[in-house]
């Protein structure tokens, strides 16, 4: 399929499907990196629409999540900035200072993933930091960054592990998923990108997070470009979003020179993989699948990172 015909297929197929609040977030970011500004104030605007009275943006019925409704925190900052609408500076305000005085956290300050578990999820990587970063707290981000590290880095693996329980000290889901690194490598890209020229010690130590990863899960890239749901379980299905995430987070990486060509052929090989699971309806198959992820299918994350990583790929 042309790539330019995959990009609006799978586009027109994400807008086709229902989305949570982190979807609803990942979607706008897609719509924003592709140009599409139009996209992205509409759904700027329904985010707004379904702003709960914490501030969480665009929340259904996931209402124990603390940091997936920032993911729109982005978009509706673009909205505010695209308009001058002040509706939109009032509700991103209002995300910013449930996260900044509200949210659960740990003893240290780094945010719970769930409001009914003292957990921390590798998820939270992508969600809150990004647009904590872009709405003037980059120092905030950063402790973020540093805080779900200390908590879900598997120094022996060279990876992230997926739920840290912090009541319990223990570890509640030890895997290295795929996509959960994914968030992991993407979100700190997003966070390097944001940050003052001021803060150039905390972007190299950042820039080091993502080499890091990148070396980590690149280990265990298979022969047809793709991992494993769980990256170092070959029992674990074959999953395509893990290549969409790490393609993009390697094609922003060598855009900015943050790392050197040699990761190319391993990006290449991860988007000609994913290009290759774009059915006739533009849904990417084979993507850690919704509702449950728990098995392959499709999913609007799935579909808005086919679309990121299109954004920057060359």
């Amino acid at each position: 399929m042309d790539p330019n015909q995959a990009v609006n297929k799978v586009k027109q197929a994400l807008l086709s499907m229902q989305r949570f609040s982190w979807e609803q977030g990942v979607t706008a970011q897609a719509m924003l990196e592709l140009g599409e500004t139009d996209y992205v104030i509409l759904m700027a605007k329904d985010a707004v629409v379904r702003q709960d009275e914490l501030g969480r943006l665009g929340m259904l019925s996931d209402s124990n999540g603390v940091t997936d409704a920032a993911a729109n925190g982005e978009p509706v900052l673009f909205a505010w900035k695209a308009t001058g609408d002040p509706l939109f500076k009032l509700a991103a305000d209002k995300m910013l200072d449930y996260l900044l005085h509200h949210a659960p956290k740990t003893e240290h300050g780094i945010l719970n993933h769930t409001v009914d578990h003292r957990q921390v999820w590798v998820d939270s990587f992508y969600m809150a930091p990004p647009f904590l970063a872009a709405a003037g707290h980059p120092e905030e981000a950063v402790k973020q960054i540093d805080g779900f590290r200390s908590l879900l880095w598997l120094t022996d693996k060279q990876m992230y592990a997926h739920m840290w329980d912090d009541e319990k000290q223990a570890y509640v889901r030890e895997d290295c998923w795929g996509v959960g690194n994914g968030w992991a490598a993407a979100g700190i890209v997003r966070v390097i990108k944001a940050l003052p020229d001021s803060m150039e010690l905390e972007r190299n130590r950042l820039i080091g997070y993502l080499k890091e990863v990148l070396a980590g899960c690149l280990i265990y890239q298979r022969k047809d470009g793709l991992f494993h749901d769980v990256l170092d379980n070959t029992e674990s299905f074959v999953e395509t979003n893990t290549a969409q995430m790490l393609a993009y987070a390697i094609f922003n990486a060598i855009n900015e020179n943050w790392i050197d060509d040699s990761y190319l052929d391993a990006a290449r090989r991860m988007r000609a993989a994913a290009n290759t699971k774009v059915d006739e309806y533009g849904l990417v198959q084979g993507v850690c699948g919704a509702p449950t992820f728990s098995k392959a299918g499709t999913a609007p994350e799935g579909q808005a990172f086919f679309l990121l990583m299109e954004s920057v790929a060359f």
